[in-house]
């Protein structure tokens, strides 16, 4: 089960290209984002460029402001196979992925790090995806998924989603886009498989 909350863009106000004040399940750390339609059309990305194969009918872009950043606490489930118990055992694997783009040749990018913390609030282990640079997405508009696995640091409560989208040159619009943020768990079965990517 994916444990964030609108990861896909899907709910709350927007649609277009305008920024939005807020975002349903996240709480907006800085600037101006916005959840922009798949058949909004104006050179973003449309529902035939690349990107998720299940996609919703939006997507986050970071709006028109130079950063943009987005923040979501997630807590780790205290019971189950991927419980407290299992997380401190390292008997637990966590998976995070995200598409992450742009536009065309512009190196404008979104980023989503996902930082685990124990019951204090002390940073344990960081995962970081993207940014997915213009060489990377062929210099076209659109989408790539990253994705990151590793075990779940023992001692987790709860992990820090921070999504950023940077602008790297000038003009008004932020063109970094994220669509499916994922964070999941799954049980190693007792045996700690280490990281993969």
């Amino acid at each position: 089960m994916n444990l964030v909350v609108n990861g896909d863009a899907e709910s709350g106000p927007g649609g277009t290209a305008e920024p939005v004040p807020s975002v349903t399940g996240w709480t907006v750390g800085q600037g101006a984002p916005a959840l922009v339609g798949y058949a909004v059309g104006g050179g973003y990305p449309t529902p035939s460029d690349p990107g998720p194969a299940q996609r919703g009918s939006r997507f986050f872009s970071g709006g028109n402001s130079p950063r943009t950043a987005l923040v979501q606490d997630v807590t780790l489930p205290a019971t189950g196979r991927t419980g407290h118990p299992a997380v401190d055992a390292g008997d637990v694997r966590f998976t995070a992925s995200a598409w992450l783009g742009g536009y065309a040749t512009q190196e404008d990018g979104a980023r989503l790090s996902v930082e685990f913390r124990d019951a204090q609030g002390t940073p344990l282990a960081l995962a970081v995806l993207g940014p997915v640079t213009a060489a990377e997405r062929k210099s076209a508009t659109g989408l790539v998924e990253r994705k990151v696995g590793a075990a779940v640091p023992p001692g987790a409560r709860t992990a820090r989603l921070l999504l950023v989208f940077t602008r790297s040159g000038s003009g008004t619009s932020n063109d970094g886009y994220a669509d499916a943020i994922s964070l999941t768990l799954e049980p190693t079965g007792g045996t700690n498989a280490g990281g993969r990517s």
